[in-house]
C-alpha cells in the first residue's frame, strides 16, 4: 500500500530556512555575537524614521508595507532591532549583535519573492571599527556557508549606512547579489544615543530564505512554505 504523504509517522528534518538560521547564528556566536529578537509589529519610528528612511520614501506606501495602524507596521526589515537593542534595552558599545526574524512586505509572490520571509541582521559597534572589519566579517561568513567562492563588493545606497555596499558571489558562472551592508550612518548612531565621534560600526542584512535556496539547491521560494512534507524529508 502506498504510503500517505500525510502519515503521522513520516519523519521530517529541520526546515531548510531554520537550518540555515541556526547555522548562521551559531557561527556568529562563536565570534562573540549576542542574539537579539524584536517584535514583528513595529513602530513607524523604529522601522523607518530611526533608520533615516524619509517620509516620502516609497517603502512607506501601502503597496509596499502592511500598516497595522496609523503608526505601526508589520516590520519590513530586521534593521529595526538596532534601535530596540540600544534604546529599549539600554545596551551600549562595545556590542556585537545578530538578529534573525520574520519580515513582511506587500509584494507579489513568485519564484523569488514572498510577502513573508526571514532576514538575518547583524551589527557591530565599538571604537575604531572600520570597513576592513566589515569586509573580513562578510567574507568569513560567506566562505563558511558556501566554501571557497569568489565575492565582490559594490557601492550601493541604503539610508542607514554610509558608505553602503551590496555583496555579490560568483554562482554558476554568473554574479549573484546576496546581501547588503555598510558602515552605520552617524545619524543612526546618534538616534541610538551613541557618540559617533568615539564609536563607529557596521551592519549587514541578508535574506535567510534566499540563502537556504542556494545552499540546498531549491529553485522556488514558494516551496519553502508548502505543507508537503516531502520538502522537509529531502533536506
Amino acid at each position: 500500500m502506498k504510503e500517505s504523504l500525510y502519515s503521522l509517522h513520516v519523519m521530517g528534518h529541520e526546515h531548510p530556512t531554520m537550518s540555515f538560521i541556526e547555522n548562521a547564528v551559531n557561527y556568529f556566536r562563536k565570534l562573540g555575537f549576542g542574539v537579539a529578537l524584536g517584535p514583528e509589529i513595529e513602530s513607524e519610528w523604529y522601522n523607518f524614521d530611526f533608520l533615516r528612511v524619509p517620509s516620502h520614501h516609497q517603502s512607506r506606501d501601502t503597496q509596499d508595507t502592511f500598516w497595522v495602524s496609523s503608526d505601526n507596521v508589520l516590520r519590513t526589515q530586521t534593521s529595526a532591532i538596532q534601535g530596540r537593542v540600544t534604546l529599549d534595552w539600554k545596551i551600549q558599545p562595545p556590542m556585537r549583535i545578530i538578529s534573525p526574524g520574520r519580515v513582511f512586505r506587500n509584494e507579489s509572490t513568485d519564484a523569488s519573492h514572498e510577502a513573508v520571509f526571514h532576514q538575518l541582521e547583524g551589527f557591530v559597534i565599538d571604537e575604531n571599527i572600520s570597513m576592513a572589519h566589515l569586509l573580513s566579517t562578510i567574507d568569513g561568513f560567506i566562505h563558511h556557508v558556501f566554501g571557497e567562492i569568489e565575492t565582490k563588493f559594490y557601492p550601493h545606497h541604503f539610508e542607514y549606512v554610509e558608505p553602503g555596499m551590496e555583496v555579490v558571489i560568483k554562482w554558476k558562472n554568473t554574479w549573484l547579489e546576496v546581501l547588503g551592508c555598510g558602515m552605520i550612518h552617524p545619524e543612526v548612531l546618534a538616534n541610538m544615543g551613541i557618540n559617533s565621534s568615539k564609536y563607529s560600526g557596521f551592519a549587514f542584512g541578508l535574506g535567510a530564505d534566499r540563502f537556504s535556496l542556494l545552499q540546498y539547491g531549491i529553485d522556488d521560494i514558494r516551496s519553502l512554505y508548502t505543507p508537503d512534507i516531502r520538502m522537509i524529508k529531502q533536506i
